[in-house]
């Protein structure tokens, strides 16, 4: 039934979507969208479904994400991907964690939405070059090149990190203990000392339009957003989104914020604060991811 398979690969499509397009709402759009290609198809026609399949979404992504980068670039502040919560297994896939990070999405921000959909398709994928020319209406040789100059781009600006795990759990809570109890050196013994903080607020909230670089600054510019946003009412609980450790702030029973923490040889040398709502409502859902195993592209 056209149905069930499109229910059985729906974590393939939602992860290359979300990948090419860095939020849930645009994939979530992308898959309807597909959808209703797929229900007016013979499935009888179509002898590989799932190849089928992830051809429309990378398209349809494709066409989305044409559109909706000019409005990131008038973006208010600094922009970030809607974050999605993960199921811990992610973390078992170290390919599926890193493409998912904080960090990586932006790196694939920096490149044009068909080097993002080259790059996801064939490097966090597998797909061929041919498999991917033939979705994108490309010369095979053309994707060789852009996947070069792509692999290229994203390596030089990658940032490494640990997916979420006891230690880095235990980390985040040393983290949120100095944070809240005012505890600057204890803050900046858990820093690296290139460590960035980013907000995204959306132009919605207050939130730091621009990243706050290095070990001092973020460690007091930490206590300062914990000291004026931190109430009696205030709750933090521990989660995994897109890999990462993270932390939520819930105030009043609403999500006020979602930050995630990226660590490396065991010290933080990211932040990611979420307060823009937007992007915060469906924040409690958890995503199922899969990377799939690529099949021959053939309708």
């Amino acid at each position: 039934m056209a149905d069930d398979a499109f229910i059985e690969h729906r974590p393939l499509l939602f992860t290359i979507a979300y990948e090419m397009l860095g939020s849930a709402a645009d994939a979530e759009d992308v898959l309807q969208e597909s959808y209703l290609r797929w229900s007016v198809v013979d499935p009888a026609a179509v002898g590989h479904p799932r190849a089928y399949l992830v051809r429309v979404v990378t398209r349809q992504a494709l066409n989305h994400l044409r559109t909706v980068r000019a409005r990131r670039e008038e973006y208010p502040g600094t922009w970030l991907p809607e974050p999605i919560r993960t199921a811990p297994e992610v973390a078992d896939d170290a390919i599926l964690a890193e493409s998912v990070s904080m960090a990586m999405m932006l790196v694939l921000e920096t490149l044009n939405p068909t080097e993002r959909a080259v790059f996801v398709l064939h490097d966090v994928f597998g797909y061929t070059h041919g498999e991917i020319a033939a979705s994108i209406g490309k010369a095979e040789v053309t994707v060789r090149q852009i996947a070069h100059r792509a692999r290229r781009h994203v390596h030089a600006r990658r940032r490494r990190f640990e997916p979420e795990s006891d230690a880095t759990r235990g980390i985040v809570q040393r983290f949120l203990l100095a944070a809240t109890t005012g505890e600057v050196q204890a803050l900046m013994d858990l820093l690296a000392p290139d460590v960035v903080q980013i907000s995204d607020g959306g132009g919605k909230v207050v939130a730091a339009r621009r990243p706050v670089t290095g070990r001092d600054d973020v460690a007091r510019f930490v206590v300062g957003v914990a000291r004026t946003s931190i109430t009696a009412t205030t709750h933090i609980e521990h989660a995994t989104y897109n890999g990462m450790p993270a932390a939520l702030c819930r105030t009043g029973g609403e999500l006020d914020w979602l930050l995630a923490f990226e660590i490396h040889h065991g010290r933080i040398t990211g932040l990611y604060a979420m307060r823009n709502p937007d992007k915060l409502h469906r924040a409690d859902a958890v995503r199922p991811l899969d990377r799939g195993v690529p099949q021959p592209w053939k309708p």
